[in-house]
């Protein structure tokens, strides 16, 4: 479980739509504040996703080979599919593009203009649900019983929030040093958004069907 939660985290961590939207929020006045009410939405989102798990399960891990692991393991099995699928798409239409894709310019627009609570309202919007999905799936092998697995959790979820909290943490102690920082990787992930995409999603895809297809026939 452990291993499975480290990379899911990672890869929810990096993943370069909520990141860019992000350092847009954090780009626009009162970036701190409006940051913060992103992470802390994001954040109460992805610990409620984890909590109605947990509940569910009882925090007590399925038996091998029973019916909600096998469940769990095909639910991992059918997401990283998906983001395999999903990767693959993205890589063909890149290629056959003229040019990298833009930021759109209305997208900036509008964020220039989000309220504290509209930043509140994009981070649940813009987490990777696909990636939150197998990572709630994961969760079910979670033994509440030990003080292990709270450890891993805690960890999960600060690693999958790293990225916007390390950001935030800068904006908020070294402002003029981060917005040039945040600038060069706000324009970075505009010219290279797509190969990142396309990245993340055949790493994390294959990870999951790899790990699922063992859990499976093991």
């Amino acid at each position: 479980m452990v291993l499975d939660l480290v990379l899911i985290g990672l890869a929810i961590a990096v993943f370069p739509l909520s990141v860019t939207a992000f350092v847009l929020v954090l780009s626009t006045r009162g970036g701190v504040l409006k940051g913060l009410a992103f992470i802390l939405a994001w954040l109460a989102c992805f610990v409620a996703v984890l909590a109605a798990v947990l509940l569910t399960t009882g925090g007590e891990p399925p038996a091998p080979s029973s019916a909600p692991s096998t469940a769990s393991s095909a639910i991992k099995l059918a997401i990283g599919v998906g983001l395999v699928g999903y990767g693959w798409y993205r890589r063909r239409r890149s290629r056959r593009a003229d040019r990298p894709p833009k930021a759109p310019s209305g997208l900036t627009a509008r964020i220039d203009r989000i309220s504290v609570w509209g930043a509140a309202a994009m981070g649940p919007l813009l987490q990777p649900w696909g990636l939150v999905a197998a990572g709630a799936a994961t969760v079910v092998e979670a033994d509440l019983s030990h003080a292990s697995s709270y450890v891993a959790l805690f960890g999960y979820c600060l690693l999958a929030t790293s990225s916007l909290l390390a950001m935030e943490i800068y904006t908020t102690f070294a402002p003029e040093s981060a917005r040039l920082r945040l600038g060069k990787l706000r324009a970075w992930l505009q010219n290279h958004q797509e190969q990142a995409l396309v990245a993340v999603s055949l790493v994390a895809g294959l990870f999951l069907v790899s790990r699922s297809i063992y859990q499976l026939t093991s």
